[in-house]
């Protein structure tokens, strides 16, 4: 799988791409190996450098810290994934899909390209409000559920809506963990 080739064509051509997704032979090892490791990586090396070695104002956050912080949140945007794909397979039916983890698992592997795009911002702290672009995911998600879930169209909104709703109580939960390693992380992001 090419990286760059998948992220751009999600990003440009969404519909056709989520099409090729639901069809595709492919693994959760082989997903974090040839893909979130590498994309999930994106908004926590770039938040790194953005808080300890660019800083925030006139304050940087010590090295230490900042790789103590990069790694546990990137463990948890690890993890994040893997349960955003059993609330999108224990879902499922619910929203006229069948439960199927594989494909649930794609879902929640390929919807937040945008999001961990955009992260790319948070190494100049001064452009983390353009980190909004990823919003785009939630559209992603719209789009990618009825294509790899086969949820009926109607109620693929609703579908979206409850996921996104899940994944930002996780968010929430991920930066009170984090707050607990770097006190202000959240203000920093």
């Amino acid at each position: 799988m090419n990286v760059v080739e998948r992220a751009k064509s999600l990003l440009l051509t969404p519909g056709k791409e989520w099409d090729d997704i639901a069809d595709e032979a492919i693994t959760v090892p082989e997903l974090y190996r040839n893909w979130i490791a590498k994309v999930a990586a994106i908004p926590v090396v770039a938040t790194f450098i953005g808080i300890s070695v660019v800083g925030v104002a006139s304050y940087r956050v010590p090295l230490a810290m900042g790789l103590v912080h990069a790694v546990v949140s990137y463990a948890l945007a690890l993890g994040s994934v893997y349960v955003i794909a059993l609330v999108i397979d224990a879902l499922a039916p619910s929203f006229g899909a069948h439960r199927n983890f594989g494909q649930a698992f794609k879902v929640a592997a390929f919807s937040p390209v945008a999001a961990w795009i955009a992260g790319v911002f948070g190494a100049l702290p001064v452009l983390s409000p353009l980190s909004l672009l990823g919003l785009y995911s939630l559209y992603l998600l719209y789009l990618g559920l009825p294509r790899v879930m086969n949820s009926t169209p109607e109620r693929s909104l609703a579908y979206a809506a409850t996921v996104t709703l899940a994944a930002l109580v996780m968010y929430v939960v991920v930066i009170a963990v984090t707050g607990f390693i770097l006190p202000g992380s959240g203000a920093l992001r």
